[in-house]
């Protein structure tokens, strides 16, 4: 039994009034704090209460041991370590973006989140085009969690699944992103899945929706209701033959093959990046439909450039936001589209920033494109003359 005093029995009543449970986490107690409902109750934050990361219990009349509540793993070449339950103790329901114009599959997305059915999804599509921020609003739409990890060529099972972790000179067990999403319900969002190695089979079993055992705790753990994977690539798990998404590997056609639906994200059609552009600029306190206007086709311009191969950059609607920013932030427009173009190499970003100024002077793409093709045609016809010439003059010195 732990004895309290007055105060302390006090704060222990306006807690379960307020929470209506048995545990309060940190955060809720300091909600209340900063509210000045309750002076920060330091002494309930102590070890004596903790049952869990973050998380005290309320119900003082029973007996409460002077260490944390932890599980302890049976396995005799881990006997010693503890074991986490849960490593996040606040709601990840994403926050929604007012300045989000949906477009594409955001609709099957959000149908596929509101539903709560397990039905893994891949998501592909070039670099800038929504394929992330569609998931993460859709599930901020539906309310629901969203536990988001990002892959690279070196997470493995431990980064996954969970692993062994020092927390106060004491070895525990926390869980992985892939375990949180399973026991919260949530959804998974595997981002940029294709620059993963073989190391993510593990997700195998997770992928056909019937748990998972994990080895090192020795437990089964089952998904909850409203579980889902969702994974976003930039090639569909196949590579880059072409190289400009280098990191990407083959992933295992088995693992491919366990997501039922695979959408394939465009661009957005030159009507609705207008408006995401605008809604961007008029955010950032610069509304300019003329610029925005000017900055889609530029853009459209680039693509079907790099379309015909023509150009091995591209501006995506992301590097259009970022110029309506830096447009808020540095008022002068060549400067945003100057900044915002920096990351190409220099012969790129002039002849982008050369064409912004052809768009903005009020030429057409069609003209663009057009001058642009005889351009290239005039620059083969030099070159073949050029070669022909050389060969003339091989030619006499050989006679």
């Amino acid at each position: 039994m732990i004895e309290l005093n007055k105060t302390q029995k006090s704060v222990i009543k306006v807690l379960k009034d307020t929470y209506k449970k048995d545990t309060v986490t940190r955060a809720e107690i300091n909600v209340l704090v900063k509210k000045k409902v309750i002076k920060n109750p330091s002494w309930l934050k102590s070890d004596k209460f903790k049952v869990d990361r973050g998380v005290y219990t309320l119900n003082v009349d029973s007996k409460v041991d002077d260490k944390p509540k932890v599980v302890e793993n049976k396995s005799t070449t881990e006997s010693k370590a503890a074991y986490i339950v849960s490593s996040l103790t606040d709601n990840v329901v994403p926050a929604k973006d007012n300045d989000f114009v949906n477009f594409g599959n955001y609709a099957d997305i959000k149908n596929i989140v509101k539903s709560k059915k397990f039905y893994p999804v891949f998501i592909t599509g070039l670099s800038g085009n929504g394929k992330t921020l569609a998931v993460t609003q859709a599930c901020a739409e539906a309310k629901r969690e969203m536990i988001r990890c990002n892959i690279t060529i070196e997470t493995d099972e431990d980064d996954l699944l969970g692993g062994y972790r020092l927390k106060d000179g004491q070895t525990v067990w926390q869980n992985g992103p892939v375990i949180e999403a399973m026991e919260r319900g949530a959804v998974l969002l595997l981002d940029e899945i294709d620059l993963a190695s073989n190391k993510i089979m593990c997700l195998q079993p997770i992928l056909e929706g019937s748990g998972v055992y994990v080895k090192k705790i020795n437990k089964f753990v089952a998904p909850k209701i409203g579980f889902n994977v969702i994974a976003t690539a930039n090639t569909k798990g196949q590579g880059s033959d072409d190289g400009k998404f280098i990191g990407t590997n083959v992933l295992n056609e088995a693992f491919l093959e366990r997501f039922p639906v695979t959408f394939e994200q465009q661009y957005p059609t030159a009507k609705v990046e207008e408006k995401i552009v605008s809604t961007k600029l008029a955010s950032a306190g610069k509304k300019d439909d003329k610029f925005a206007h000017n900055l889609v086709t530029w853009a459209d311009v680039i693509r079907k450039t790099y379309n015909d191969g023509g150009v091995d950059e591209i501006i995506s609607t992301r590097r259009l936001v970022h110029i309506a920013e830096a447009y808020g932030i540095f008022k002068n427009k060549m400067k945003a589209i100057s900044v915002c173009t920096n990351r190409f190499d220099d012969d790129t970003k002039t002849s982008f920033v050369d064409l912004y100024t052809k768009v903005d002077s009020g030429a057409s793409v069609e003209q663009i494109l057009e001058d642009k093709k005889k351009a290239e045609e005039a620059e083969i016809l030099m070159e073949k003359n050029s070669d022909d010439s050389e060969d003339d003059e091989d030619g006499d010195i050989n006679v």
